[in-house]
């Protein structure tokens, strides 16, 4: 499947020679695969150590050879029967987290130079993972997430779509209806499959929910496994947060409340939980900002926030966790026939995809009971890319039904004028401007 990171990989290549190259990433997001191809592709040959599935033996031969360069390659192009060639072979690292003492090595493998190196992991930022060693400066590290639209359109052969949707995008013209028509069922058919590759394979081979349900289950399982595994004495508090996040977001207001979990619950209780569930990219974590207006960060409040999944295919899984046949449910919810919470998947799919840009996530809420004109709640800030004196911000509204009002963002768009760079309303309708409101259509908001 053509993942855009590869580019980047490409990029890495191109520019290397002082930095190993570290895919961080959840479970099943396509890391290994995505290094092996390009290990195919751009070198004469490749190694991938998988520290998940080595034997003892083979494991310390090369431990114990770390710093002896030269009989520790010779050790690895036997022990994987493959000639590796100066600076024409890559090296895979998978699984690092499982042996931070081949991580803490990159330092001096780097400097050596006679290879490239790719380090794989997932829940690279978990303490346990990072003890005792000293994270390696030699390291450039990028994260990967599930596939976005375009790149799901890619997958059904539709890059010509996907082309004219991005080009529709920045000339800021609609689609003609009968291709917005299309564009959205895919997108919809998108959301309740999801980005994880293997559940995108199995769809796309079988055209069958149920088997792509089935491949969402594993990974879910694997979630729970890594959350038994991984969180020590917290075990209970990051499984509660886990298991009420569809209960949450079906909420109107979508923010958090741990009342629901406990009524003595309190958020600096629970910060480590949703901590490590955002480290290990299961979850996204949006606070709330005091102010709607540049330095998102400094404005944070840590104790409101949303917590989204980190795939909206899994989320959709855990939502009707309950239902055994898939396929009529799903076939319903895509055409529109089946009466739900959409808001709470819609907005869960922009939070996914404004991540996977490279966004934190940021919403502005005032319940002031006072002044109806300060109360208001708008669902992303976005900053412009480009920091002038005024008008930074992008305010976002994600609408799932035909009708709706705005009257939040108006209200922003006159208090905060002078903060306001653009007001965005996504949407399922199709691209226009009206009144100084941008109307995106959903399958947009990878392009913003």
């Amino acid at each position: 499947m053509k993942r855009k990171i590869y580019n980047h990989l490409l990029n890495w290549k191109k520019h290397n020679g002082t930095s190993a190259l570290l895919i961080n990433g959840a479970r099943r997001v396509g890391k290994s695969y995505i290094a092996e191809e390009l290990g195919r592709n751009e070198y004469r040959s490749f190694i991938k150590i998988d520290f998940n599935d080595i034997s003892d033996d083979n494991l310390n031969l090369i431990l114990d050879n770390l710093h002896d360069r030269d009989r520790l390659f010779s050790y690895l192009q036997l022990i994987y029967n493959t000639q590796l060639f100066e600076r024409e072979s890559l090296i895979i690292l998978d699984e690092i987290q499982e042996c931070p003492k081949m991580r803490a090595a990159i330092k001096y493998l780097v400097a050596d130079g006679r290879y490239d190196y790719i380090e794989i992991g997932s829940l690279m930022s978990i303490r346990k993972n990072t003890e005792n060693i000293i994270i390696p400066s030699e390291e450039e590290h990028i994260n990967m997430y599930p596939m976005d639209f375009e790149e799901y359109l890619y997958a059904n052969g539709e890059e010509m779509l996907a082309d004219f949707i991005a080009e529709c995008y920045y000339k800021t013209t609609p689609l003609p209806q009968a291709l917005h028509r299309k564009a959205l069922q895919l997108f919809k058919e998108y959301m309740v499959i999801g980005g994880m590759p293997q559940v995108v394979k199995a769809y796309l081979s079988t055209k069958d929910f149920n088997e792509a349900d089935r491949q969402k289950s594993i990974i879910l399982t694997l979630y729970r496994g890594d959350i038994a595994k991984h969180t020590g004495s917290q075990t209970f508090k990051v499984e509660s947060v886990f298991d009420a996040i569809p209960s949450q977001l079906s909420k109107h207001e979508k923010k958090f409340r741990l009342s629901s979990i406990s009524e003595n619950a309190r958020m600096r209780e629970y910060i480590e939980p949703f901590t490590w569930l955002q480290d290990a990219k299961f979850v996204n974590l949006c606070f709330g900002s005091t102010e709607p207006s540049m330095g998102l960060a400094i404005n944070a409040d840590r104790t409101t926030l949303k917590c989204y999944f980190g795939d909206t295919g899994l989320l959709y899984s855990l939502a009707f966790t309950n239902i055994e046949e898939k396929n009529d449910v799903y076939r319903k919810i895509i055409r529109g026939k089946l009466s739900l919470n959409e808001g709470m998947f819609m907005e869960n799919i922009v939070a996914q995809m404004l991540v996977a840009k490279g966004y934190s996530l940021f919403f502005y809420s005032n319940s002031d009971r006072n002044d109806n004109e300060n109360r208001m709640e708008l669902d992303f800030l976005l900053p412009k890319s480009h920091v002038t004196n005024k008008h930074n911000m992008n305010f976002v509204e994600v609408k799932s039904g035909k009708d709706y009002h705005i009257y939040s963002l108006k209200k922003a768009m006159k208090k905060y004028e002078m903060e306001l760079n653009k007001a965005i309303v996504l949407h399922p309708d199709n691209l226009e401007i009206k009144e100084n409101v941008t109307y995106l259509p959903l399958y947009m908001t990878g392009l913003l």
